[in-house]
Formats: structure tokens, C-alpha cells, sequence
């Protein structure tokens, strides 16, 4: 073979391996624009908010390719982000109407508009009524509205920091959560000394690194993420934990703007079944009696374990089978078997536990031992005995003892 010709084994591995090459595009639902009708409200005026949402995600490619041919297939595959409800907040301005629900799904750079009636309040100033958006896979947009109710001030030159919020769909309490906060300047202008603030939402749940968040200027159109970590305790209860993000910034004008924002993070407890103990009544059992057998299950776990159900596998008759319904976290309940007698020894057998909570089934196993004990037959050796004593003291007094006549 030609030196020059010979291809290295490497690439050809590489190129091997490479069957499926996938471009991902993740979908993320952001206000792309907003128009305020009139653009100067008067005091008590009516007027209205539209904004357009854009599902800020293109469709997805994927390019398969097989062998070492680096000709492959092509597919596109769109990636549609479903918006749960959107509403208008509105931070001193009067929203009149109901927030939009289940919006349905947005394709990859699709648009919506949504408009929101308003009142202006009596006093005049630059107010920001938010926009909030949920979508079903627990990511959050909030974005503020600047409305110029009878003040000289250019409200289209200035800038407008809105944050998109992505969550995962639940945490259980004890684990850590990653959130990712997406700040996005949508203004005319740069947002000069962004600062951003991290509260908590509890004791039981809070941020893990810093709270406090600097970025010394974000253009117009432009983005700067956040990524962080919050902690959570197994004493967190069950529920939407509120962590409040607080945005400060600076327009052109010289305005401080403060944005008030949340991070809604769902804390979904779980189960943790197990065993509490295991009792009998009689607490001996003996070979051949029927006995009941407790075992008492227990929840060490952070939710509530339902329609909890128990299985023995003993080799005896009887009910072998318990249904013990709600356990709540940290009590126990008792599942009850009658069962037949048994054969003396050491059985061997295995109680296997079903139960299901917010998170899906669960299913778990235990190995257990029953101790039976050899029948006691003591009581009818000892009547034997006395039988046989008794008919000997009755052959003695009657037979041996029997005067003998004598014969004269």
C-alpha cells in the first residue's frame, strides 16, 4: 500500500463511531416584543398591554450516518414548548380580566400576542405591570411592562430587563435543585450594574452558593444567564417553595429600576417503607397451632405512601395477604396474617411491599425468619405414666394381695 494513501486508523474510528450526530435546540418562551395602547396614559385612562411571546427554540436536526460513508440522512424534528397560562401583574396599574389558561403548544419560532386591558392609576409616574408565563416543563418568564402614565419620559429608549426561570419538575426534600435564571434585556438600551438578588424561601430551602449576583452591563437584545443550586432539608414541606429574586439596574437616564421576580420550586415528598417489627400472638408458636402473625410497616420517608400493600411468601395456609392503605410520614401500621399451623424449624420467607406516592410505585423486599417450635408432648407422657402406675396399684391391691385358702 501507498504510504501517502494510507488513511489512519484513527479517523477511521472516529468516523465509525460517529452513526448519529443530533442537534438539540431547546425550546424557551420569551416576550419578543410589547405595545402599550395609548402610548401615554392619563390618569384613569383605559388602555392595553400586548405582548408577543416567541418560543425562542428552531427545529431540531439530525443527521444519522453510517459505516464510513459521511454521507447521512437528515431529519428535522420540531421542538414545541406547551404554555400553561400566562397573567399580568399589575404592580400599581388595575388588570381588568382574567389570565389566559392553557394556551396550547407554540411551535420552534412561532409567535403569540395576548393583550391585557388596564387601568391607569391616579397618580402619574413610569409604571411596569409584569408579565408572567408558565409552560409545562417547569420553566417561568417574568417580564415587565413599562407604562407611561402622563410623565415626559421616553419609554421605548430605556432599557427592560424581564428573567425567564427553568426548574426541574419537582425536588425531594433533601436533594439539591438546579435553576437557571435567563435575564434578558428586550429595551433600546444597555441595562447598566445589573444586580441580582437571592433570597429564601425558607430554612429548609435555600441557595447553596452566593446570593448575590453582579453583571456590570447587559446590551439591549442581549442575555446573561445564572446558574444555581439551591439546598433543600428532609424537614422541607411539601408544597411550591417561593424563593423571591430581587433586579436592580440602571438606564440611560440615570433611573434605578427594581424588579421584583420568584423562583417557584415544587418540594414532592417520597416514601421510605420499611420495617417497624414483627410480632406473633402466641408469641411461641408451636407446630400444628395456628398462630397470627403482625409485622408492622412503617414510613421513614418525607410524603404520604399509599394504598400500601403487603405479601408474605410462607409456604402455610391462611392469609397471607394485607392491604394497610395511607401511611402518613414517620407512623407505622399493621398488617395482619391468620395463618394455619406450620411445621417445626426455622422458615425462611420474604414480605414483599407495593405502595405508590406523587413520584410513581414503589416496590421493596424484605427477607424474614419464623422460629416454629417442636409440639410438646409432655402432658401425654406424664397421663400414660399415671395410667400405668394405676393399673399396677390395681394388680397389686387385687390380684397379688388376694388371701390364699387353705385346704384342709
Amino acid at each position: 500500500m501507498n504510504p501517502r494513501t494510507r488513511i489512519p486508523v484513527f479517523t477511521i474510528i472516529a468516523t465509525v463511531l460517529l452513526l448519529v450526530l443530533p442537534v438539540i435546540a431547546e425550546p424557551t418562551v420569551t416576550v419578543s416584543s410589547y405595545e402599550v395602547t395609548p402610548q401615554v396614559l392619563m390618569p384613569g385612562d383605559l388602555g392595553t398591554v400586548t405582548v408577543t411571546l416567541k418560543n425562542t427554540a428552531s427545529s431540531a436536526s439530525l443527521t444519522e450516518r453510517s459505516g464510513v460513508d459521511i454521507s447521512g440522512k437528515t431529519t428535522v424534528t420540531d421542538i414545541n414548548v406547551y404554555i400553561e397560562s400566562a397573567r399580568l401583574e399589575g404592580n400599581g396599574m388595575e388588570v381588568i380580566g382574567d389570565s389566559f389558561q392553557r394556551i396550547g403548544d407554540l411551535g420552534p419560532g412561532q409567535t403569540i400576542q395576548l393583550t391585557f386591558p388596564v387601568r391607569a392609576p391616579a397618580t402619574t409616574g413610569l409604571y411596569f405591570p409584569e408579565v408572567r408565563i408558565s409552560t409545562r416543563d417547569g420553566r417561568s418568564t417574568s417580564y415587565p411592562v413599562p407604562v407611561n402614565v402622563n410623565t415626559p419620559i421616553a419609554v421605548a429608549k430605556l432599557a427592560v430587563i424581564g428573567m425567564a426561570v427553568t426548574t426541574p419538575d419537582a425536588v425531594k426534600p433533601g436533594e439539591q435543585a438546579k435553576v437557571r435564571l435567563d435575564l434578558i434585556n428586550s429595551g433600546a438600551s444597555a441595562a447598566e450594574q445589573v444586580i441580582i438578588r437571592v433570597g429564601n424561601a425558607s430554612t429548609s430551602v435555600r441557595p447553596k452558593d452566593a446570593e448575590l449576583y453582579h453583571f456590570a452591563s447587559i446590551p439591549a437584545g442581549q442575555h446573561e444567564s445564572i446558574d444555581l443550586t439551591f439546598i433543600t432539608d428532609r424537614k422541607a414541606e411539601p408544597g411550591i417553595a417561593i424563593i423571591p429574586v430581587t433586579i436592580t439596574y440602571t438606564t440611560t437616564d440615570g433611573t434605578m429600576q427594581t424588579e421584583q421576580a420568584n423562583i417557584n420550586l415544587l418540594v414532592r415528598g417520597d416514601v421510605e417503607v420499611g420495617i417497624a417489627s414483627v410480632e406473633s400472638d402466641p408469641e411461641r408458636i408451636v407446630a400444628g397451632e395456628p398462630f397470627n402473625l403482625i409485622i408492622r410497616i412503617e414510613n421513614a420517608g418525607t410524603g404520604d405512601a399509599k394504598s400500601v400493600n403487603a405479601k408474605i411468601d410462607l409456604p402455610i395456609a391462611g392469609t397471607r395477604e394485607a392491604f394497610l392503605g395511607k401511611i402518613k410520614p414517620g407512623n407505622d401500621a399493621p398488617a395482619l396474617f391468620r395463618l394455619g399451623g406450620a411445621m417445626a424449624g426455622d422458615h425462611h420467607y420474604t414480605i414483599t411491599i407495593t405502595s405508590t406516592d406523587e413520584w410513581g410505585d414503589h416496590v421493596v423486599e424484605y427477607p424474614l425468619s419464623l422460629s416454629v417450635a417442636p409440639a410438646d408432648y409432655s402432658g401425654v407422657i406424664i397421663a400414660v405414666v399415671v395410667l400405668v402406675l394405676a393399673a399396677a396399684g390395681v394388680w397389686w391391691v387385687f390380684i397379688r394381695k388376694k388371701p390364699v385358702k387353705n385346704h384342709e
